[in-house]
């Protein structure tokens, strides 16, 4: 074989070597299945309720908002448990979030002495004197939640009153009107820990 012949048959299957060791791995890595142990982020979180279930006539008046803490955040959360354990739907804990929120701020409230409003007590400042259990169970808020949900149960057709009205039935509130402030802020808080 001429010299000139055998160098470029040789340097034509040098290159054709090269280009296999180096496209090689990646060629065949591309067809095998990526495997990772971190989560893959998902554009829609479909498991998020939908806004028209928790807010469906849309928010009444101006809305009001505060920062929570961890304490607070977590009653959120133990009135969003104790609405699921009564197989009550999403709009039933964002009532329930917004009566709290008026009512303590989310704060599990003691006897508050001469700053208390009779004798109510806990996250929906309940009252023993009218019913709603003893001190103790009215300041375990799966317990004081659950019972604001029978009674919220009782309102004929709560599930299309606005939020204000569902909540004022069921407390009887001398401020009938201020529960409304919270509904936003209640929605916010009940989408982004319903499912999790």
């Amino acid at each position: 074989m001429n010299t000139m012949l055998r160098k470029s048959v040789l340097g034509i299957a040098g290159l054709a070597f090269t280009g296999g060791v180096f496209a090689g791995p990646i060629a065949a890595h591309a067809a095998e299945p990526v495997h990772s142990t971190k989560p893959v982020a998902v554009a829609v979180q479909a498991d998020k309720p939908d806004s028209s279930k928790l807010i469906p006539h849309g928010v009444q008046g101006a809305q009001s908002k505060i920062d929570l803490n961890d304490e607070q955040l977590a009653n959120a959360k133990a009135i969003i448990a104790a609405t699921k354990k009564a197989g009550l739907p999403e709009r039933a804990a964002v009532i329930s979030i917004a009566t709290s929120l008026q009512e303590s701020k989310l704060e599990n409230l003691g006897h508050l002495g001469d700053a208390n409003d009779h004798d109510s007590l806990g996250l929906f400042q309940q009252r023993p004197s009218s019913g709603w259990g003893t001190p103790e169970q009215i300041t375990n808020p799966e317990y004081s939640t659950l019972a604001f949900l029978k009674g919220l149960k009782q309102v004929d057709g709560w599930q299309d009153m606005p939020l204000t009205e569902a909540a004022q039935t069921v407390q009887v509130s001398a401020y009938p009107d201020a529960y409304a402030q919270w509904e936003q802020q209640a929605a916010d808080i009940v989408a982004h820990n319903w499912n999790s």
